[in-house]
């Protein structure tokens, strides 16, 4: 019996395996609907074999995008807009999730395909950015530091987000407190100075993240599965460590979140990262075994024994995949087919099955 092919159950929703397909922005949004290029993108995973397939970074709020060109759920045509494609992946045997963000002190940027980089101006339809301390990242212009109704603001946000999120038909919800996005940002002391109940100690510079944790919990109440995505580390001298990352973990746990994304980078540019197949595993791994959680693992994950070898190491309890379900849409038969795992393969695509 393949692990990785075994389900999987959070709260109220059980998922066909563990092979899950990572939050990946396409850039392709206008005002933030997503569009027909979603419908076509996301759905197709389901076909390919995928227990869970979390829909992109999606802006709780409109400053809260990426780029002008990022998805959100700020509003009710952006939830009637996610609901057929919603639709269409559990149509297709998969799970359907959201990730629920706010890109901080990194919102307002170009898209990787924008012949600029950096922030775009006002007049190109950027906007001004906030974030713990008015501390830029690097090459992007200064943001404003959040007073105590702006980020009152921003818990809101995520709540009315989640709720918007649920009644478009999305079952599990995540987080995103990551990549040097806004929550990662209070998180850690690279980018956060503040001298507030939200500046300091690991317990304050959590804070932020722990009060989103519990209005969204609040939103989707006991049955909805709901995720948190963590870097563990900032790879960088001073900032936010696997150790931290461990005891953010079981707070999250406690404060009502079912598995730790764990992820790492994005905060600075400065950070020194070593590349290699399965490069984050042991990251989940000391998450999990330090805060005594369930953890994902992401990252330069590509092989089905690879996938295989993370769950029956105990380095985790769910394999996201990001990179791999791009080359190859059916990634989750695939992996299945060379594991001689026995899953449901939709119909049309039964001549594929064993020859």
């Amino acid at each position: 019996m393949s692990l990785l092919f075994s389900p999987m159950t959070l709260r109220s929703v059980t998922l066909r395996n563990r092979l899950w397909v990572s939050p990946m922005c396409m850039y392709s949004a206008v005002d933030g609907m997503p569009g027909d290029w979603h419908h076509v993108h996301l759905p197709q995973f389901a076909d390919g074999g995928a227990g869970l397939i979390v829909a992109e970074a999606t802006a709780v709020v409109p400053e809260g995008r990426i780029s002008p060109h990022d998805t959100g759920l700020w509003n009710d045509a952006q939830r009637d807009a996610w609901a057929p494609i919603v639709r269409s992946i559990r149509d297709r045997g998969a799970h359907a999730g959201i990730q629920l963000a706010h890109a901080g002190r990194k919102a307002s940027t170009w898209w990787p395909w924008a012949d600029e980089r950096g922030s775009v101006p006002a007049s190109e339809g950027g906007w001004q950015t906030v974030a713990p301390s008015a501390i830029a990242f690097e090459g992007f212009a200064e943001p404003t530091a959040l007073d105590a109704a702006g980020i009152d603001a921003v818990v809101t946000g995520f709540a009315d987000a989640a709720r918007r999120a649920l009644d478009a038909g999305f079952e599990v919800l995540e987080v995103h407190g990551a990549h040097g996005y806004l929550l990662h940002q209070f998180l850690s002391p690279l980018s956060n100075h503040r001298d507030d109940e939200y500046g300091g100690s690991l317990e304050n510079r959590a804070r932020l993240l722990l009060r989103v944790i519990d209005a969204v919990r609040e939103v989707s109440g006991e049955g909805v599965p709901l995720l948190v995505r963590i870097s563990a580390t900032d790879h960088a001298e001073g900032g936010f460590v696997p150790e931290e990352a461990a005891l953010v973990g079981g707070w999250a746990i406690e404060h009502g979140a079912d598995l730790i994304d764990v992820s790492s980078g994005g905060l600075v540019l400065h950070q020194q990262i070593e590349l290699y197949p399965g490069y984050q595993v042991p990251l989940a791994e000391t998450v999990r075994q330090g805060g005594r959680v369930a953890t994902t693992a992401v990252g330069l994950i590509t092989v089905a024994e690879q996938a295989e070898q993370v769950l029956a190491t105990g380095a985790a309890d769910a394999v996201f995949a990001g990179r791999e379900w791009l080359r190859d849409p059916h990634f989750g038969l695939r992996a299945a087919h060379q594991l001689g795992a026995d899953i449901a393969w939709p119909p049309q695509y039964q001549r594929a099955r064993w020859h």
